[in-house]
C-alpha cells in the first residue's frame, strides 16, 4: 500500500492525548542565557545522561543521590516481558524549594510561573547527547518538558506516538505514566527542562 511520505511533519510538533502543548510560553533567549550561566556554575552530572537539579528538598545540602537524579521507573528489561521496578521511589512533593544558589537565574522565574498553575516536584535540566536514547519505561507521574536546545532528530515517544518538541519557549505536558522514551538522533546535544507533576495533572 502506497501512502505519502511524511517529510515536514516529522520536524514539527504533532500532538496526541499523551503529549500536549500548553498555553504557557517562556522567552527562549532568556532560557538559553540561563542555561549557559547554570552550566558555568554547576556543570552536568554525567557526560552522557546529564542532569542539573533546579529544585530540592528544603535545606538540602551535600551530593545528590542517584534516586534524586533519576527516581523510580518501571520497564520490561528482557525477553521475559515482565515489568519490574528500578531505582528507589521519590516523593516528588518534597522537592518544593528552588535551589538557592540558582535563584538569580531565569529558571527561578520559570519555576515560580509554573507553580502558579500546578504543583511542581523535581525540576531538572536534562541533557541528551547525540545518537542516544533513554530506556523504554514508564514513570509514576507525568512530566512537563521545556525544550531549550534541540534539533530535528530529537524526538519524544509516548506509547505509539512520536513527535518533535521544538525549542520555542513552549511548555509541553507529557503523560509519562505511559511507556515512553526520548531519542536524540541529531548531531548536537538536546537540553530540556523537565518538571515532575506530583498531583498528576495540569
Amino acid at each position: 500500500m502506497r501512502r505519502p511520505v511524511a517529510r515536514d511533519e516529522v520536524a514539527s510538533f504533532q500532538p496526541s492525548p499523551e503529549i500536549q502543548r500548553l498555553d504557557i510560553r517562556f522567552d527562549i533567549g532568556k532560557l538559553r542565557q540561563a542555561l549557559r550561566e547554570v552550566e558555568r556554575r554547576k556543570g552536568f552530572s554525567d557526560d552522557v545522561w546529564g542532569a542539573i537539579p533546579l529544585t530540592q528538598r528544603p535545606g538540602h545540602q551535600g551530593p545528590w543521590s542517584q534516586s534524586d537524579l533519576s527516581g523510580l521507573y518501571h520497564m520490561r528489561a528482557d525477553e521475559r516481558y515482565q515489568e519490574e521496578a528500578f531505582e528507589d521511589p521519590v516523593d516528588e512533593a518534597q522537592f518544593s524549594e528552588f535551589v538557592p544558589d540558582l535563584a538569580d537565574t531565569y529558571f527561578a522565574e520559570v519555576h515560580s510561573t509554573l507553580s502558579q498553575y500546578m504543583k511542581i516536584g523535581r525540576m531538572r535540566i536534562l541533557r541528551k547527547v547525540s545518537y542516544n536514547a533513554n530506556s523504554w519505561h514508564r514513570d509514576p507521574e507525568p512530566r512537563l518538558h521545556i525544550p531549550i536546545v534541540t534539533n530535528p532528530g530529537s524526538l519524544f515517544i509516548v506509547n505509539n506516538h512520536c513527535t518533535h518538541l521544538p525549542a520555542d519557549g513552549h511548555v509541553y505536558f507529557t503523560d509519562t505514566r505511559g511507556y515512553h522514551t526520548a531519542v536524540n538522533g541529531g548531531l548536537a546535544p538536546r537540553v530540556h527542562i523537565v518538571a515532575a507533576l506530583p498531583e498528576g495533572r495540569v
